[in-house]
């Protein structure tokens, strides 16, 4: 079993470092903590039926990706409704 560090699986996997912490915590990777000059460091272990685990699931995870129409709509309606946010932010400065 190798053992890596959080920052270390996140770049293997290209996945953010909060993502592996995460996994970590929430036991869907092997994990131990370990006192290292006074400071407490995470560590993964990497076991090859674990990897296979995690690397299916990010394939699925990059498998659903939208048309650019798809993604156009989504970020138009993410648009509209920002602006609606912000212009509430408006009213409640201006009010105050």
């Amino acid at each position: 079993m190798e053992r890596v560090t959080l920052r270390e699986y996140a770049k293997r996997h290209k996945l953010s470092y909060f993502n592996v912490m995460k996994m970590a915590k929430s036991g869907d990777v092997k994990s131990v903590v370990e006192k290292v000059e006074g400071k407490e460091v995470t560590y993964v272990l990497i076991d090859e039926a674990q990897e296979k685990k995690v690397s299916e699931s990010i394939i699925e995870s990059s498998a659903k990706s939208l048309t650019l129409a798809e993604e156009n709509k989504l970020l138009k309606k993410e648009i509209v409704r920002l602006k609606e946010e912000l212009e509430k932010c408006h009213k409640r400065t201006v009010l105050a």
